[in-house]
């Protein structure tokens, strides 16, 4: 009689922790966005309305500001900053090539000339040396710098107080990209409040996301505030008249009504992700691989947890067998693309460590709905395969 079969236990793989999940904080705040489309819907009123200047009003508070415009999307706030300082052709604008495209597509789009500077390696911003070495002697055949476009990377903070110096010396204004920092704090003040304006992205994997595409941007300077909303429109002051030359960047209703949901939780959410990027240093303290920094007097709010290896693409295959999926924010510095290769000018340092950071860099997963059960198996991970 033959013996019976032996049954070998199949071991299942893990289910996969994402690194992002768009869907998330919908169904976490469905009932409240489900009433704001609503609202939105039986008013008959879809494009700059009562939403629109509401959550204006509301963020523009929360801020601790005087004014915030809504816009179509992040690009756009750069570029309408830009435009309502008057900077444009015959103008140069340094801002980071370890940065979204966004911020050099958004120079361009108005016609200036971006000069690109390389990072801190520690903290992925700009390099507050080399700024200010190439505001006290620019690079031959440029034209003047007019303007510079800081980084809030990731979620951490640049070292804004030496670049802020260097740059009201030279009269050169300050234009802040919060698009990864929405919330994080420099010295107990909010990133955004130092320059002379701050453009933020809410596109929807952002720390404070719509559903769909949208931006804001904000400022102290009332005067500065009017001519972007009018830019904003077409140019118009008066409905349908035209007073200066101006282009369509509307946020609409139905996207303020969501952010309008979701600005009173951005706190708590910030708070979330700080928790989740604490147990992630510890479950790396002690290895090879160093947990992100926190430079000086500053409070990160994790937009991404980033971490370097000189083995990325293995390490992420690794963390992949365990169900970790991972994501590489930037796989290739502006200056390296295609578009941009060649033809943009670079700063002194020629962004040597931008050019080792790209190959370097990792993003874990993080958002605010990462269960407690994902956030331990993403730790087990590392635990086992950062050694």
């Amino acid at each position: 009689m033959d013996a019976p079969a032996m049954t070998v236990p199949v071991t299942a793989p893990p289910a996969t922790v994402p690194q992002a999940d768009l869907g998330a904080a919908y169904r976490a705040q469905r009932p409240a966005i489900d009433a704001a489309v609503e609202r939105v819907l039986t008013s008959g009123w879809y494009i700059l309305g009562g939403e629109c200047a509401a959550f204006e009003r509301e963020y523009a508070q929360w801020m601790g500001q005087k004014r915030a415009i809504g816009c179509a999307n992040g690009t756009d706030a750069l570029m309408l900053i830009l435009r309502g300082l008057g900077i444009g052709p015959g103008m140069t604008v340094a801002t980071v090539s370890h940065t979204a495209v966004a911020t050099v597509a958004a120079i361009e789009m108005v016609g200036a000339t971006p000069l690109l500077l390389d990072i801190d390696p520690d903290t992925f911003t700009m390099d507050p040396d080399e700024l200010v070495a190439v505001l006290e002697d620019p690079p031959p055949g440029l034209p003047p710098i007019r303007a510079v476009i800081p980084v809030h990377l990731y979620g951490h903070p640049c070292d804004l107080t030496p670049m802020m110096a260097a740059c009201r010396a030279a009269g050169v204004a300050v234009i802040e990209d919060c698009a990864q920092a929405h919330g994080a704090l420099l010295g107990g003040t909010k990133v955004g409040r130092f320059g002379d304006a701050a453009a933020f992205s809410l596109y929807p994997t952002k720390n404070l996301g719509a559903l769909g595409d949208a931006g804001v941007l904000s400022t102290d300077d009332e005067e500065l505030a009017e001519r972007i909303a009018a830019i904003r429109q077409y140019g118009w002051k008066r409905r349908y008249m035209s007073d200066a030359v101006g282009v369509n960047s509307r946020l609409d209703e139905m996207q303020a009504a969501i952010l309008r949901v979701r600005l009173p939780l951005l706190n708590a959410a910030n708070a979330r992700r700080r928790q989740i990027a604490a147990a992630y240093d510890a479950a790396l303290a002690g290895g090879p691989i160093a947990p992100p920094v926190r430079q000086g007097d500053v409070e990160h709010v994790y937009h991404q947890y980033v971490i370097r290896s000189t083995e990325r693409d293995a390490l992420s295959e690794r963390l992949r067998t365990h169900g970790v999926a991972t994501a590489i924010h930037y796989p290739a510095a502006v200056h390296q693309q295609d578009a941009y290769r060649d033809r943009t000018p670079l700063g002194p340092a020629a962004c040597a460590e931008t050019e080792l950071a790209v190959r370097e860099v990792l993003s874990l997963p993080i958002f605010p709905e990462l269960t407690d059960a994902q956030v331990e198996q993403v730790c087990a991970a590392l635990r086992q395969e950062v050694r």
